[in-house]
């Protein structure tokens, strides 16, 4: 059988221009589903990123810290009706680059395939209407009564960006030659070393350091313009 070639994509930062928990935990707040003072959780650290004192990423460990605490009990009905307004908002805010460069794969037949750390049930619905063909993220345990238990499933598979590569290769009879992938953070390097083409999107300095040492390609987007380094 013939195997598709592999194009995988992180989506926060990637393709969207933000992150779509932090957009979900804000939802679910507005909605009443978690309480007003989750806030406080992430405020401080969003705070310091906002004024660069300190990292996006202890902003976005403190919006995870936010949503776990708070996600266990809520029902899973309003959780999807929330994610149903996150995407009606956020959906077309994406990179250009990004974008069009998933429209160009999907049109020479890669297998898109977006792997990330966010809940799956986000960025399902988000990532199918872009046209990825499979997405790997967050799984979150239901109980009975279709409540979250507060539990994330498989966490040691999602955790390791790497190996859902692997295992999406083997599952769907794919090969990594001529593969590409997209990543902005230092989780996306595990991956980034198997594919063909990596590029580092937007990276953080972490990121930026091994595409340095690695020789991949960098990409940045501000505003209108795109610079490849």
């Amino acid at each position: 059988m013939h195997k598709r070639k592999v194009a995988v994509f992180d989506i926060d930062g990637t393709i969207f221009r933000s992150s779509l928990l932090i957009e979900l935990v804000e939802q679910l707040v507005r909605d009443g589903v978690f309480p007003k003072n989750s806030r406080r959780i992430y405020e401080r650290a969003y705070q310091n990123w906002l004024n660069r004192n300190d990292s996006y990423e202890k902003y976005i460990g403190a919006v995870v810290s936010a949503f776990d605490r708070h996600l266990k009990g809520a029902r899973e009905g309003d959780v999807l009706r929330a994610i149903g307004r996150v995407h009606r908002v956020h959906q077309n805010r994406v990179y250009r680059f990004t974008r069009d460069l998933v429209r160009s794969l999907k049109r020479k037949k890669y297998f898109l395939l977006a792997i990330s750390h966010s809940p799956k049930y986000v960025l399902e619905g988000f990532a199918k209407k872009l046209g990825f063909d499979k997405v790997y993220g967050r799984f979150l345990e239901l109980d009975a009564e279709k409540r979250f238990t507060g539990k994330t499933l498989h966490l040691d598979l999602i955790l390791d960006k790497a190996k859902v590569l692997k295992r999406a290769v083997e599952k769907e009879n794919l090969t990594l030659q001529g593969s590409v992938g997209v990543g902005d953070t230092e989780s996306d390097i595990p991956f980034l070393k198997l594919v063909a083409r990596p590029i580092c999107f937007n990276p953080n300095s972490a990121l930026y350091r091994a595409a340095r040492r690695n020789k991949w390609e960098v990409v940045v987007e501000r505003k209108d313009v795109i610079y490849k380094m």
